[in-house]
């Protein structure tokens, strides 16, 4: 029996990504490498290495922060971002989160912390 019908297969009653990041990080790899800025090889090696280092949960309830931190050292070897770059970033985006009232979209110019305002 095919299963045509839109149903989850079985086994998958629960959403693959725990929390919106994940999702987002899954994406945005899945996007650069369609984009070419690295092989499924490359990326395969950056995960393991990450997962492999020590201090990694054996439940795996951190694969994803390992996801996210193999994406910044791709970004980063392949000369796209550095580590420091992702870094301010991410700061930009908790401040500008912190700065926006509840219900509102967040936006990056909402950072308090950027002197021109953009």
């Amino acid at each position: 029996m095919s299963r045509h019908d839109g149903a989850l297969p079985g086994g998958l009653d629960e959403p693959v990504f725990s929390e919106p990041w994940q999702a987002e990080a899954f994406a945005m790899t899945v996007a650069l490498h369609d984009k070419g800025l690295f092989s499924w090889s490359e990326w395969a090696d950056a995960l393991s290495a990450e997962v492999k280092k020590p201090g990694a949960a054996s439940d795996g309830h951190d694969y994803y922060e390992h996801w996210l931190a193999a994406l910044e050292t791709l970004l980063a070897a392949k000369g796209v971002a550095g580590k420091s770059d992702v870094d301010t970033l991410a700061a930009a985006w908790e401040r500008a989160a912190h700065a926006t009232p509840h219900g509102k979209p967040i936006l990056l110019e909402n950072d308090p912390g950027q002197a021109d305002g953009v």
